[in-house]
């Protein structure tokens, strides 16, 4: 077999010709996580037509691939995580495949080789299904765990927008109802804790939990990767594809937690973050699920400031709905964590859920780093020189806690960044002081990058999977600007400085990257967005092409100048530093002439409209700039340094 399209070399990327590669890409897109055309969550529904339903569409109609893939190549990206969920492979029962989506899927990943994108894969999951308000698992996953979904919302087992939102009402926001940014609410609730305990720990704690004569863990992990395969086999004819992302932000489900003790702060052991307002226990879930009323502890700010403390109590479940198909078996209070009965529910380990034979469980080394050579597995039984791109649950970024020892060979650091603040706040101050921000965003993904270091004794690349910003930040002043007929950027200031020093860290750190993301049927709607849960940080919208020039090839972008710069994707031996700034790109590398093909720089024409001015130490050193395909191409002289300046002409 000819070398692979892209490897890796260390804490490198590398192409076939041993270039130097930085993968600078876009998550395509937002939208895939629901059905085509009418799965979005701006609309109702109850979920009952989720084994008939059809992903083909998503990202986009076939005919309209080349009109995006041909845009997102004209605004330099080189790569992208292709979502697809196991919904949309096998949502109409155990081991039936949707053939026409994988078709679908497989014309897509062949358009876009034709734009030289190279692809890797991402079975997209959100908080398990779109059924306990996500996406990613069919509905028939929730019958396989014994769980009724249609019964979740009035269990409180799941915060689901399609049941909370008053679709008749005009109110594009409906805080009352459906906060904005709740749905990560869903990671600790009963629907959500079940599914994720049962995925990844099923064999560990509810080792007599049986599906069709597997243990429940078995019974999931078979048919997702089943799916992932069904995928791989399809695609493996195809170069530009490089790989596969395991999972996105898994979940821990209730490993690591006390049965009774609600949370106060986050932990190294229990990451996920904590804020004021209910406090759910695995006994909380648990107890809702079986159909008891229960009382949940509210967290509130003590005087003592960033203390949380019980400060009262919220009830849930009061309609006393089971969420267990014929109201049981619980498989969890069979295996010995509680019980529940007339007398009183009683907890009969405090540690079920921390504590296996006297050792606390070790969530990566004995959940994931199975599932990691699984997935290795999966793929590479179909292309051995598949990448695996690796993701833990994203909470556990910060606490301390690492990816396994065990980790497959050529794996690579998939791990997401995002400014929290920015993204649940909606908010960014154009005008406020830069430095401190960029010291922020440079110390938190150099951590993510050394989270990749360690990697066995290489180390390995680190392609931050998902980072960008809200396009309806600061109450969507931009789309009232645009409404009332304001073009130009001017209109994204906020936006634009946000993702430059964004991409001003990437680049100082020299890491790849994917954006999240770009979704092809977005809306200027604060109800609509990328389609999905009230989300909007799509780079375009068609609501951003109406009004233009009818040729403007840019027509659609959002904050252009914000993502559209020049950067090196492939480099003639390594990079040592890159910097862009003042309209300039500074870009220092090894040379190494040994290597049969130039640097090239992506020197896009919004920024270099009328040609480049190109300064390099080494005298001999030769380039061209290739106006039609903004590139700069350089061939180094000799080995050793090189630094090359490109400016505007």
């Amino acid at each position: 077999m000819s070398k692979p399209s892209i490897d890796v070399l260390g804490s490198r990327f590398v192409d076939a010709h041993g270039r130097h590669a930085i993968l600078r890409g876009v998550n395509l897109g937002g939208d895939c996580k629901v059905p085509w055309p009418d799965g979005g969550t701006d609309r109702p529904s109850d979920f009952s037509d989720h084994r008939t339903v059809s992903f083909v569409g998503r990202p986009f109609p076939l005919e309209d691939a080349d009109e995006h893939l041909g845009r997102l190549a004209r605004w330099g990206f080189n790569t992208l995580r292709l979502l697809t969920t196991w919904e949309a492979v096998e949502h109409a029962g155990p081991g039936q495949y949707d053939e026409a989506y994988l078709d679908y899927f497989t014309a897509v990943v062949e358009r876009a080789k034709a734009y030289g994108l190279f692809v890797f894969v991402d079975f997209h999951q959100d908080v398990w299904s779109r059924m306990s308000g996500g996406d990613g698992a069919p509905g028939w996953a929730f019958e396989a765990l014994g769980l009724d979904f249609t019964k979740f919302d009035a269990a409180d087992a799941a915060h689901v927008m399609q049941h909370r939102y008053d679709y008749a009402s005009e109110d594009r926001r409906q805080e009352d109802r459906y906060p904005m940014m709740s749905w990560p609410t869903n990671y600790r609730l009963a629907a959500n804790c079940i599914a994720w305990t049962a995925f990844f720990a099923g064999e560990l704690l509810t080792p007599d939990w049986m599906v069709e004569g597997r243990n429940v863990q078995c019974y999931l992990q078979d048919h997702y990767l089943g799916a992932m395969a069904a995928v791989a086999r399809r695609v493996a004819h195809l170069d530009n594809v490089i790989g596969f992302d395991t999972f996105n932000e898994p979940g821990l489900g209730w490993v690591g937690l006390p049965t009774s003790q609600p949370r106060l702060r986050a932990t190294p052991e229990d990451p996920l973050p904590v804020w004021p307002g209910p406090s759910w226990t695995p006994l909380d879930g648990l107890r809702a699920a079986r159909g008891r009323n229960v009382e949940v502890a509210r967290l509130g700010w003590s005087d003592e400031r960033g203390v949380l403390q019980v400060i009262g109590h919220d009830p849930a479940n009061e309609a006393g709905v089971s969420i267990w198909l014929d109201h049981g078996p619980d498989p969890f209070e069979q295996a010995g964590a509680w019980r529940c009965d007339a007398a009183g529910d009683v907890v009969l380990d405090e540690d079920f859920f921390r504590v296996r034979d006297g050792k606390v469980i070790d969530h990566e080394a004995e959940c994931m780093a199975p599932f990691f050579a699984r997935v290795a597995e999966t793929i590479r039984a179909v292309r051995p020189d598949w990448l695996v791109f690796a993701e833990l649950c994203p909470y556990l970024v910060g606490t301390g806690r690492m990816f396994p020892e065990a980790m497959p060979a050529r794996s690579v650091n998939a791990s997401h960044w995002y400014d929290v603040d920015i993204l649940r706040k909606k908010r960014f101050d154009p005008d406020q002081p830069t430095d401190p921000l960029k010291a922020k965003y440079f110390n938190q993904m150099a951590y993510i990058a050394w989270l990749g270091t360690r990697f066995g004794d290489a180390g390995a690349p680190t392609l931050i999977g998902e980072f960008g910003i809200p396009y309806d930040l600061n109450h969507g002043d931009a789309f009232g600007a645009w409404a009332q007929g304001e073009r130009g950027e001017q209109v994204w200031t906020a936006h634009a400085q946000a993702l430059s020093l964004m991409y001003d860290a990437l680049d100082a750190l020299k890491l790849s990257s994917t954006q999240w993301n770009y979704t092809a049927d977005n809306r200027n709607d604060l109800r609509i967005g990328d389609g999905w849960n009230q989300e909007d940080l799509s780079i375009y919208s068609p609501d951003q092409a109406a009004g233009v020039a009818p040729n403007d090839p840019d027509a659609g972008a959002r904050a252009l100048l914000g993502f559209c710069r020049p950067y090196a994707p492939l480099v003639q031996g390594v990079i040592e530093t890159v910097r862009y700034a003042d309209d300039r790109l500074d870009l220092v590398i090894e040379a190494d002439p040994t290597i049969d093909a130039p640097t090239e720089i992506f020197v896009p024409e919004v920024r270099f409209p009328n040609g480049v001015s190109v300064e390099a130490s080494q005298g001999d050193a030769k380039w061209r700039h290739d106006r039609a395909a903004q590139k700069l191409l350089v061939w180094a002289a000799g080995a050793g340094p090189l630094s090359i300046s490109v400016q505007p002409a």
